[in-house]
């Protein structure tokens, strides 16, 4: 037979296979079952405003926090707020303050399968970087409640989660409930810079032989329109965390008079590294199989073009790979390890040539290509251009949680009991948070904070004119509730 005639019914034939897969996998997609994220919080739940208010009182505490610096005075007014807000609890239970950071123990029937609520005090700056008093529509420790908002630094981040927490405790103690496990209260005051909080409460847990169930922190919550073509509120249970990096590029040169310039000068070779980083990404985009998880989990409130490619990934795994990053930065973040130049310096005067050039960058690293390969990756691209890389500080993923254990399938629940019409999916965070000093200590480290992040909600994190709708409180306290009980 004539090659061109083998040619064509190859191609023919490979035509026919396509169209087959793409029947099937319309076929599939038609009759898979459709879901939509339905869950609103009511209007009209008059506790809302009651929640706000001590939300309100807690935010007026400013509670910014700055590594290395002594605040023990900023804290204990803050604790006081706190006593005040929630007696029963520090009545109730046993409290430990260590150097600010406070740990407090619920005790209930049994000692096994203990579990760890957690937030935390400490607050960003509101001001500082591009952020200035202007571009704040409200004082930031205000409180002000308006337009159905708790105004301020904190009241996403995360002083609203550990309010519910609090108030969830508060109430079933009013009520005479002991939880059927040890319940303990976390909450450090320098989770912000990564500082000896946390791990002070590890360790103290770890002293007293506690081995926690499970720990629930920060990290996901109900995000309304998770990704392109999804709809509606959506619990995103973080069932891991990235890694991270801060690196430093040094671009050594002779330096002098600028009037003779010469070429790969000291910033040259830095701009062509970071153009050539933003041009050809040493890091790898792979759809893993924890990602693949959270898009077959959210297909099915997809718009029927993203519903078709989510809920077939066998046959459109590549161009999701492909083309997803293109479109949606937090979609890129989730595929592969990202990089982000944040500071530079060289020369101080604008006629002198910098004997040393630097550039500072903030790595997160993905599941797949880890702490050592995304490393080496970008030492070897840096390499290249005649710089040298230097890693400041590091630290590599989480273990992720089973999605099949019994404490996952806790959290989910839950949230699928009190917030009904909501679709549950895990995912992995791409920020970082205190329980990730858990790893070693449990096995279910779960990132989830039981309140609404909309778009200005999300907006305001580390930004200005953080606010909170309060509409979503009384679900969050609901929520710890009946986890608390496990019913």
């Amino acid at each position: 037979m004539h090659p061109v005639r083998v040619i064509l019914l190859i191609l023919l034939l490979l035509i026919i296979i396509l169209l087959f897969c793409l029947a099937a996998a319309l076929v599939r997609t038609l009759l898979l079952p459709v879901r939509r994220a339905a869950y609103r919080p009511p209007e009209d739940d008059p506790r809302a405003e009651d929640y706000a208010r001590g939300l309100s009182r807690m935010v007026q505490a400013d509670t910014t926090s700055y590594p290395d610096t002594d605040q023990s005075a900023v804290f204990e007014s803050y604790h006081r707020v706190l006593r005040e807000l929630f007696p029963l609890v520090h009545e109730k239970m046993e409290i430990t303050d260590l150097d600010g950071s406070l740990l407090y123990k619920w005790k209930g029937l049994s000692d096994t399968e203990p579990v760890v609520l957690m937030g935390h005090q400490d607050v960003v700056p509101a001001y500082g970087g591009s952020f200035t008093p202007e571009d704040w529509d409200f004082p930031p420790f205000s409180g002000l409640l308006q337009d159905g908002c708790v105004c301020g630094r904190g009241s996403v981040d995360t002083k609203c989660s550990c309010m519910a927490f609090y108030q969830a405790a508060e109430e079933l103690l009013r009520e005479g409930c002991v939880p059927p496990h040890d319940i303990y209260l976390v909450s450090s005051c320098t989770e912000e810079w990564g500082g000896p909080g946390c791990p002070a409460i590890v360790e103290e847990l770890r002293r007293r032989g506690v081995r926690p169930w499970l720990v629930l922190d920060e990290g996901g919550g109900l995000y309304t329109d998770p990704l392109p073509g999804v709809k509606g509120n959506c619990a995103m249970i973080g069932i891991a965390e990235k890694g991270f990096a801060n690196v430093r590029f040094h671009a050594y040169d002779s330096g002098g008079h600028v009037s003779t310039p010469r070429r790969n000068a000291a910033i040259d070779r830095l701009a062509a590294f970071v153009c050539a980083v933003r041009k050809s990404s040493p890091f790898r985009s792979h759809l893993d199989r924890y990602t693949a998880a959270m898009l077959q989990s959210l297909a099915p409130a997809a718009s029927f073009p993203v519903r078709l490619a989510l809920q077939n990934l066998w046959l459109f795994r590549l161009p999701v790979e492909l083309f997803t990053p293109r479109i949606s930065p937090q979609a890129a973040a989730m595929l592969g390890t990202t990089i982000y130049f944040t500071m530079a310096s060289g020369s101080e005067a604008c006629n002198i040539a910098p004997h040393e050039a630097t550039l500072s960058a903030n790595l997160r690293f993905t599941m797949h290509q880890d702490m050592e390969e995304s490393l080496e990756a970008l030492r070897r691209t840096a390499a290249h251009f005649g710089l040298e890389m230097e890693v400041l500080r590091a630290s590599a993923c989480t273990r992720p949680a089973d999605t099949q254990g019994a404490a996952y399938r806790l959290v989910r629940d839950t949230a699928e009991a009190v917030f009904p019409g909501c679709v549950t999916s895990p995912y992995v965070i791409t920020a970082g948070t205190d329980s990730a000093f858990f790893d070693d200590l449990c096995d279910s480290c779960i990132r989830f904070a039981p309140v609404i992040y909309g778009p200005e909600e999300k907006k305001g994190i580390h930004g200005p004119n953080e606010a909170l709708r309060y509409d979503c409180l009384p679900g969050a306290v609901d929520y710890f509730k009946k986890l608390i009980m496990r019913h």
